[in-house]
């Protein structure tokens, strides 16, 4: 008993205001959920938060459930620092909290499909079609889709196919062929044995048996399924004839149709499903080869994405039990990573459905356009490479707008005076102003460096795309390091003036992207101070020799400065605590989980310093716990 006991008091204590971020992150999109069936939100509103949601836990699934699956296969010894939990048990809570999610999903959804249906824009089922809508839809099928479809058969001579992370299939479970043609065999009659069987009807038992055995030895248990793909040619809205706008999902509009694709075999069972594979790639991996291009490697490390093992199967129906089975054992799933929901699959159609309806509706249902103000502190009729020369420029996105800083490197471009812009780049806009200026500087003759981070998660390709025609312009393109991102938003532009070098220095909390700039609260700081410049160019300097080097005079920069300069800044404020002086934290931030940090945030409150924490997503510290 007293070992036992030793044992028991030797198991670490967690505390009570840690949270693991993996459910943190889920309460997160939950309160993104909130949005949609907040009743003071506009309902297209309303039906893009509920997209947002789904977007954000395709996400999560392509990326933290990829990882912990992944650490729980090879890592199974690593715990989760704030709660404890193995990558497995962390796995467990996902997906049971995830079951919990679903329903709310499907709540949320069919309030407001039927709020739109009432204010004229219809969403129907197959159920709601009426004889003419049915038969114009089978018209539509046969002219616009049809040539398209790739249907595919899964049973003992056709092997079960890859299934594309993230793409929708119609699914059917079809009668075997085998048995189709025993009933035709029958009917015509032949030669028959002393046990008044036919020489056909013989061979077609004997057909039929074989094919069941191998089945078996296959694991798909005599079931015969018919996948059909989404084409990507086709438009996923279909609008039906009406005044009000009705319309039906593609991948419905190719259920009608399957008893046409598949008329050989007898139906019994038609669903839609999608597929979410694991898609945290190892971005190092093979990168010691000599003479690789680092360019074609992610080239490469992309393509493996969507073949990577699934994580999830989703159906928009509960599944016959046959083929649930056969897809889960084919897909090396368990019970409790499938998930059946009403709410489509894909949930993309929502952004453009505003654009089918007249101008005065749209309004109605959505909110009020807003447009990011140029600032006040600039004026429009000047340069403002001259402005910024004068005085410190901060601007507040998506408040102010991006444009003053785009028409910067604009000016800088065709400026004499200029001889460099330096800049880290994250996330780009596929049709980018800014990225356009700075091609203009470089086929200006300006010396132009662009560090691309081509591991920016989901837009390696779109960087990989604009790291090329960069380098096709005669910028210098560098990426970034082995072990870490370049999450830095940065840029120095150089020029010659009569007192010598000058560095305008602008600092960024948000990517150089011009559609998110009207979307996300970020600032953009924009100044010629002297030493902010010469810490630029020694960053980049830094940057071009992969050097984590943290010789910066002002410059807070990771992964060696970061941390220990926020944990000075938390001790000065509990100092001051001590003090009886005034003192206080603020943190502004997209996620909070080092256990380091948290720890102090925690120390300075019992000290008394007031804590405000403006979390956007992750927050592995729970707040409000007395003491």
């Amino acid at each position: 008993m007293s070992e036992q006991k030793t044992e028991q008091s030797e198991k670490p204590v967690y505390p009570s205001y840690l949270q693991n971020r993996e459910l943190s992150w889920l309460a997160f999109n939950e309160r993104v959920l909130d949005q949609g069936a907040d009743e003071t939100v506009p309902l297209l509103e309303r039906l893009n938060f509920i997209s947002i949601f789904w977007s954000n836990l395709q996400e999560f699934f392509m990326v933290r459930v990829g990882s912990l699956t992944d650490l729980s296969l090879v890592k199974k010894s690593i715990i989760d620092s704030k709660s404890g939990m193995t990558p497995s048990q962390q796995l467990d809570a996902i997906y049971a909290r995830c079951h919990e999610l679903y329903p709310i999903q499907e709540r949320t959804y069919e309030s407001v499909r039927k709020l739109l249906a009432e204010a004229g824009i219809r969403h129907l089922n197959l159920g709601d079609l009426t004889d003419e809508q049915r038969s114009f839809l089978r018209e539509h099928m046969e002219r616009n889709v049809m040539p398209f479809l790739s249907p595919q058969i899964v049973n003992s001579r056709h092997p079960f196919p890859h299934l594309e992370n993230g793409a929708l299939y119609v699914v059917v479970r079809l009668n075997e062929e085998v048995e189709h043609k025993h009933k035709k065999d029958k009917h015509k009659g032949g030669k028959q044995d002393k046990d008044g069987k036919s020489d056909k009807d013989s061979k077609t038992e004997r057909e039929a048996k074989s094919a069941k055995e191998k089945a078996k030895n296959l694991g798909a248990e005599g079931v015969t399924l018919g996948l059909v793909p989404l084409p990507r040619q086709c438009d996923r809205i279909i609008l039906l004839p009406g005044e009000e706008l009705q319309f039906v999902l593609l991948e419905h509009a190719i259920e009608l149709m399957v008893p046409t694709i598949f008329s050989m075999y007898e139906v019994k069972h038609t669903n839609i499903i999608c597929v979410t594979r694991n898609a945290d790639l190892d971005a190092t991996e093979g990168t010691d080869e000599q003479d690789d291009d680092y360019r074609e490697h992610m080239k490469r490390i992309l393509k493996k994405r969507s073949r990577l093992a699934p994580v999830r199967l989703e159906s928009e129906r509960p599944l016959s039990s046959m083929v649930r089975k056969t897809l889960l054992d084919r897909l090396g799933l368990k019970e409790h990573q499938a998930f059946s929901t009403s709410v489509p699959l894909d949930m993309s159609y929502t952004f453009g459905l505003g654009d089918f309806l007249p101008d005065h509706k749209r309004a109605e249902l959505s909110n009020t356009p807003f447009t990011p103000a140029w600032p006040p502190c600039l004026d429009q009729r000047k340069s403002v490479l001259e402005q910024v020369c004068e005085k410190e420029i901060l601007l507040s996105y998506p408040y102010e707008s991006m444009d003053p800083f785009i028409q910067l490197l604009r000016e800088a471009a065709n400026d004499p005076s200029v001889l460099s812009i330096k800049i880290t780049l994250y996330r780009l806009a596929r049709q980018s102003h800014l990225a356009e200026a700075l091609i203009a500087a470089a086929e200006n003759g300006k010396d132009v460096t662009a560090l691309f981070e081509l591991r920016a998660r989901f837009d390696e390709s779109n960087n990989i795309e604009w790291s090329q025609r960069f380098e096709q312009a005669g910028c210098n393109v560098i990426y970034g390091f082995r072990d870490y991102k370049v999450h830095s938003k940065i840029c120095c532009i150089t020029r010659q003036t009569d007192e010598g070098l000058q560095h305008i220095t602008q600092l960024g909390t948000g990517n150089y992207n011009e559609k998110t700039a009207k979307l996300y609260t970020d600032l953009s700081f924009i100044t010629t101070n002297p030493t902010i410049g010469r810490d630029a160019t020694a960053f980049f300097r830094n940057m071009a020799l992969e050097n984590t080097s943290d010789n910066y005079d002002i410059l807070w920069v990771a992964p060696l400065q970061i941390k220990p300069m926020i944990l000075a800044s938390i001790n000065k404020e509990i100092e001051r605590a001590h003090a009886g002086q005034p003192c206080g934290l603020f943190f502004k931030t997209n996620s909070i989980t080092d256990k380091d940090i948290i720890e102090r945030i925690v120390e300075a409150s019992k000290a008394g310093v007031p804590v405000t924490l403006f979390v956007r997503g992750i927050s592995c510290i729970v707040p409000g716990i007395t003491g």
